[in-house]
């Protein structure tokens, strides 16, 4: 097949995507299934290997994954049920005061965040947006946008986030360094588009009022321990990256060596910091057994989704290398005078602008710019993970649920949302690009 033919069929297998989701409404899943099966029809592929083809992919995404997700979930769930978020975030406004009301929302999203779904974790923590707003007396946008904007950049670019560990697997990057690199990046990302956005603005930010009601606090006794609750939600990252940092001084043929590969699987550490959980956020306050599991039982029901989704991602990335088009593209990337981080930022970026989901974006990238670490081999996998998040933060607009909850519960209008949210994102998305071409330099 031409060049010109198989960027034809890339391009057409988007645009599919694209036409499936935004056009005729159908969901995600369906939507990478209906691609993956044309691609693999259209570069020759028979009928019976394009579904083997389907099943290894989603079976090769969703066997490590699942299990990221189930305990990623739980451990968000007794992070909200027990209030260590709102602790945290009551504990840094004492500690940091509130003129600085904006850096602590924009901290607590990136924390909190690390366990819990964008969209979960705003509708987590809004409430505290409301109580902090309120006691500091600044408009909702100064201390929402900063949250929303963490909490999408951790999102994007920190495992064990499902779309950003599936990235690092699918480019088969070490996840202990894209956590560290990821953090490295994000945190100053979230400064520059969180707080120090809305305070460039400053008194012309809109003072909206919530259009829901204002949600009680929990009673400052009732909440768990700052430094119980920090260390719960930082467990599982400082287990992959003590893996990564250990592993580097140690012989692989060391037994302890195994033993640390082991607990630093994103599997384990996940696993660890669950039953850690259970513990200092359930059982040492008071909770039972019997509400635990209730607790773990309402976790799976909104996780579905998103697993068919990833599945789905897999699929397609499976299509594209059975297929050929993987090679094929290689071979063409070979020719092509672009920056390989500015490409595959560039790539992630304009699939969330059309899409409007961040994972579908990210899967989607990762699977067109695969080819990349064949041809620019000093380019580390890790630097590609992130530079695909990156351009995955960006251009959050009308068809992404985000948008939609940052609009109804900041209070916004519409055009305020997109001069103050979205810009933000597209601030957040170009920050961070900067960091990582800084970081491959010294890499």
């Amino acid at each position: 097949m031409t060049n010109v033919a198989l960027l034809s069929v890339l391009a057409l297998s988007i645009g599919i995507i694209i036409f499936c989701i935004v056009k005729l409404k159908l969901h995600p899943f369906i939507s990478l299934i209906i691609s993956s099966i044309f691609v693999g029809v259209t570069m020759g592929m028979p009928l019976g290997d394009i579904m083997n083809s389907i099943e290894k992919g989603v079976a090769g995404t969703l066997g490590f994954l699942a299990l990221i997700i189930g305990f990623g979930t739980i451990l968000g769930k007794m992070l909200e049920v027990s209030g260590g978020a709102e602790r945290i975030g009551k504990t840094m406004l004492n500690r940091l005061g509130q003129q600085r009301a904006d850096i602590v929302m924009m901290t607590v999203g990136f924390i909190a965040g690390i366990p819990v779904f964008v969209e979960v974790g705003f509708v987590l923590l809004i409430p505290l947006v409301f109580t902090i707003a309120k006691e500091a007396n600044v408009p909702l946008f100064k201390v929402g946008i900063p949250l929303a904007v963490a909490l999408m950049t951790v999102h994007c670019m920190l495992p064990p986030h499902p779309a950003a560990l599936a990235v690092t697997g699918m480019l088969g990057a070490d996840v202990g360094k894209v956590i560290l690199y990821g953090i490295i990046i994000g945190f100053p990302t979230a400064i520059i588009s969180g707080p120090l956005w809305v305070r460039m603005w400053g008194k012309r930010l809109p003072f909206t009022q919530a259009p829901v009601d204002l949600q009680a606090s929990t009673a400052h006794n009732d909440l768990p321990g700052f430094g119980i609750t920090l260390f719960t939600i930082l467990l599982p990252l400082l287990i992959m990256i003590s893996k990564t940092i250990i592993c580097l001084w140690l012989p692989e043929t060391s037994s302890f060596y195994e033993l640390v590969t082991f607990l630093g699987n994103p599997i384990t550490a996940l696993f660890i910091s669950v039953l850690v959980a259970y513990f200092t956020l359930g059982l040492s306050r008071g909770m039972s057994m019997d509400k635990i599991q209730q607790i773990t039982n309402d976790c799976f029901g909104s996780i579905a989704g998103i697993l068919l989704i990833i599945g789905a991602g897999g699929a397609f990335n499976g299509v594209l290398i059975d297929s050929g088009m993987g090679e094929g593209l290689g071979s063409i990337l070979e020719t092509v005078q672009i920056n390989p981080i500015i490409l595959a930022w560039l790539v992630a970026a304009i699939m969330h602008l059309a899409i409007g989901s961040a994972t579908v974006a990210m899967l989607s990238a990762a699977g067109i710019v695969m080819p990349l670490l064949g041809i620019y081999p000093n380019v580390k996998p890790e630097i590609i993970v992130l530079a695909i998040g990156a351009g995955a933060i960006g251009w959050t607009h009308v068809n992404d649920s985000l948008f939609w909850l940052v609009k109804q519960y900041l209070g916004a209008s519409i055009q305020d949302t997109f001069k103050y949210f979205t810009a933000a994102t597209v601030l957040a998305s170009f920050a961070s690009l900067g960091g990582i071409l800084l970081l491959s330099q010294v890499v």
